[in-house]
């Protein structure tokens, strides 16, 4: 629209460049409540956690350490084990009784988590998760020798004199009463005896059996009976595992003896303290050899994988591992373990630390060319914007095809290429990206020990968003599938009905893989690039970091914190990402386009004549000026008067005085805006989604040059519903953009532009015969390319065999 006005010099700078609050238009206005303070949202500071997010002086936790001794039956497939706790009371409570968690119960019938497990079965189609209790049990695949027969037997609870402890078994938790009260500063020394049947691997834990060669990996965790936290934000935490929401550990130093078949290669959180007595002296100079390598030497060769595959052991051999300041404990064992490893100075601060991984030959050429250089790139891209990675290890399993999870010094991680050793750029990128997480996950929640039971996204989400950085570290074009805003806008979309907000505890959350992961990173990636800048974003989440490493921080204390640290109000956007469900959708409703009014002649009338000309060309008026000639006037000259010759466009000397007398009465600062020549818009947005967000705004000119504005969020704090915004230009603006560089995450760009850009739909012709959906996949690009008929042995790619 093009309107022209005329203002009065003295008002043009208010009218244009002043700021008014916009009346709300109606009741469902909530500005106020938007960009209000957080308030009761969070708990009251205390001594034990600030106002600034920080520790208090009181704070505390309790800890506990772990003597083990452990079996693992190949045969039977299943751990038999015995523990010594030391539990530290460093709370100011005197406790009656101490909790332990058994998630290995979550798999007896009739748990918890198996029996509420929903779904339906149709004629047509039938849920695995309804027939979960009706064929196995917590909708889990089961071992075949004890089908049903899983969970913790416990056969032993005593004090440090071997006297019997009273008990309490809980579903996947354990009370143990003390036989007297336990006070501040106090330590109870308790043993436990158990055993239990591995599941198959179930993405946490579990064994995966090859058929072809008849062996097994073992992947185990949360294996024994571990302290439940007792904090001063819930006491003891004693949520129920209901498989959903991870684990939530105190710190403590472990001693741990593993046992098994004596042709096992063992990988373990911490180090090994007995190299000498389980490896080969080949084995053992290969690994001096790595100790001073910045590239990976294997360990354990391929070749001596596939020798221990056919063979059988002969005897049993006792793996001893040792880990300081952890919060948990797991280990992976296999005959089928091809081993590499490279010790490095990743910080450049004179200490090395151990890059390994495990993984059978199946997973390779992949994950000898890739996967320890990987762990390495994690601890170095983490490091950098957290702080220095203080484990002595790194360690990363090849468990099952897909999937991941971490533990402290360990993950077990997916990817796996075609039986022919080929592989898509897909399963590559899963590959180095699973690695990169779960590696990741030493930081989160390993380190900076939050909540995972009742937060997933303060380990998940925080972890995903220094993925995504860590994948972009590690290749320019990596295909990341979560931390841009674009890329959470289809789950945003989604019906407010199945949209829980990220602030969900863990269990309940719906749609965990969005809700947890890919929006808590998206909204950190927001923070980072829009609404705070990298220098301050930065700067906040690696005061963060280091405030809460070895500590158990809660969501209150991050969101402090980052504000504490930038002194930016980020209050309305953790209400709007966080608390709420709400989407970003920013509607370009209306652009109003003005000129300034020069009052000169020369310029004034001129545009008026042009204005008038323009109007002149109608359709009729074009068609009829071939026969002009034929009018009554064109005939007949005595027809003419004054106006037929008279010029309304034309500059007479009366206006030239006229705009003489103007300029006269302007002051110096009218002049220069009257001269600026500048063109005036009046954008007119609503905010349609409901979540406020900054304003970003392209402008395209009529010179091919194009310029971005940029407001902050408050821009909506007078209405959150509608307002308008004037911007001025020097140049002529031809098209207006919303979010050009896909920055908030807004679910609908068709209305971002105006004017309007109709983006086509794409469509495919019916084919009536051939073709059709859930056809065979076709060969992967490698295998197309592959001139060979012979493929080649399944070989490591980075690391040489010897």
């Amino acid at each position: 629209m093009n309107l022209r006005f005329y203002l009065l010099a003295a008002g043009l700078t208010a009218i244009v460049f002043g700021t008014r609050a916009q009346t709300p238009s109606t009741t469902t206005y909530k500005a106020n409540d938007r960009f209000e303070q957080m308030g009761q949202l969070l708990p009251t500071p205390n001594t034990f956690r600030t106002a600034s997010g920080a520790p208090g002086r009181d704070f505390f936790q309790n800890r506990a350490d772990y003597d083990i001794k452990v079996e693992l039956d190949d045969v039977n497939q299943k751990i038999i084990g015995s523990e010594t706790v030391t539990y530290f009371n460093n709370s100011p409570d005197e406790l009656k009784y101490i909790w332990l968690q058994l998630e290995q119960n979550y798999f007896e019938k009739g748990s918890i988590g198996g029996i509420t497990g929903t779904g339906s079965v149709s004629a047509t189609g039938t849920s695995t998760a309804a027939l979960a209790e009706l064929t196995t049990t917590a909708g889990h695949r089961r071992g075949k020798a004890f089908d049903g027969d899983f969970g913790y037997k416990i056969t032993a609870v005593k004090d440090k004199t071997g006297k019997p402890l009273k008990y309490t078994i809980n579903q996947t938790m354990m009370r143990i009463d003390l036989p007297a009260p336990l006070k501040p500063g106090q330590n109870f020394v308790f043993g436990v005896d158990w055993n239990y049947n591995i599941t198959e691997y179930y993405g946490r834990s579990g064994y995966e059996f090859f058929p072809k060669d008849g062996n097994y990996n073992y992947f185990i965790a949360h294996w024994f009976p571990r302290m439940a936290v007792y904090d001063d934000v819930n006491g003891w935490q004693h949520k129920q595992f209901l498989g959903q929401g991870e684990f939530t550990l105190i710190f403590g130093n472990y001693k741990v003896a593993i046992t098994v078949p004596n042709d096992h290669v063992v990988a373990a959180s911490g180090e090994c303290q007995n190299y000498k007595q389980v490896l080969s002296a080949t084995q053992a100079q290969r690994m001096q050899k790595a100790a001073n390598s910045k590239t990976p030497v294997v360990i354990v060769t391929q070749a001596e994988a596939e020798a221990a595959e056919k063979g059988k052991p002969t005897g049993r051999k006792t793996w001893i591992y040792k880990a300081d300041n952890v919060r948990d404990f797991a280990f992976a064992s296999s005959r089928k373990f091809i081993w590499d490893a490279m010790q490095t100075d990743v910080y450049g601060d004179g200490r090395k630390i151990w890059s390994m991984s495990v993984y059978p030959k199946e997973g390779n050429p992949l994950w000898g060319q890739y996967s320890t250089r990987a762990v390495e790139h994690t601890l170095k891209s983490y490091g950098n914007r957290t702080f220095k990675y203080p484990y002595p290890v790194a360690i990363s399993c090849h468990a099952t095809p897909g999937g991941g999870m971490e533990y402290p010094m360990i993950s077990f991680n997916g990817g796996r290429p075609e039986p022919d050793g080929t592989y898509s750029e897909a399963v590559k990128a899963g590959m180095i990206g699973v690695i990169i997480h779960e590696v990741g996950h030493n930081f989160f929640p390993m380190i900076v020990n939050s909540d995972e039971r009742q937060w997933a996204w303060m380990d998940e989400g925080l972890n995903t968003f220094c993925q995504y950085l860590a994948e972009k570290e590690w290749d320019y074009n990596f295909p990341t599938r979560r931390g841009e805003p674009y890329q959470i806008v289809d789950y945003m979309k989604s019906d407010p009905s199945v949209l829980s907000p990220i602030m969900t505890s863990s269990e309940n959350v719906i749609n965990l893989g969005s809700n947890a992961y890919a929006k808590p990173a998206a909204a950190l990636n927001i923070l980072r690039e829009t609404v705070m800048g990298r220098e301050l974003f930065d700067y906040a989440f690696k005061e963060y970091s280091r405030r809460w490493m070895f500590k158990n921080p809660t969501p209150a204390d991050f969101f402090r914190t980052m504000e504490d640290a930038s002194g930016v109000d980020l209050d309305w956007f953790w209400k709007g990402w966080f608390y709420g469900v709400e989407p970003v959708d920013q509607d370009l409703v209306e652009v109003d386009w003005f000129t300034l009014n020069t009052q000169n002649p020369e310029v004034e009338k001129a545009l008026a004549r042009a204005e008038a000309a323009g109007k002149a060309k109608t359709v009729s008026k074009m068609r009829d000026a071939a026969t002009q000639a034929q009018t009554v006037v064109a005939k007949d000259s005595t027809m003419k008067d004054f106006y037929n010759r008279y010029d309304p466009y034309a500059v007479t000397d009366a206006d030239k005085k006229k705009y003489e007398d103007y300029l006269s009465s302007l002051t110096e600062d009218e002049r220069k805006t009257l001269n600026s020549k500048n063109n005036f818009y009046t954008l007119t947005l609503k905010n349609k989604g409901g979540l406020p967000m900054p304003i970003i705004v392209r402008m395209e000119f009529e010179d091919g040059t194009d310029s971005v504005a940029r407001f902050p969020a408050e821009i909506w704090r007078f209405n959150d519903l509608q307002i308008n915004k004037v911007i001025a230009t020097s140049k002529k603006v031809t098209q207006w953009t919303l979010d050009p560089f896909q920055e908030i995450a807004d679910i609908d760009t068709e209305n971002n532009s105006f004017p309007r850009v109709s983006k086509p739909t794409r469509f495919q012709l019916f084919k009536q015969q051939g073709g059709g959906r859930g056809g065979a996949q076709g060969p992967n690009p490698m295998q197309q390319q592959r001139q060979s008929t012979q493929p080649p042995a399944r070989q490591g790619g980075a690391p040489k065999n010897e």
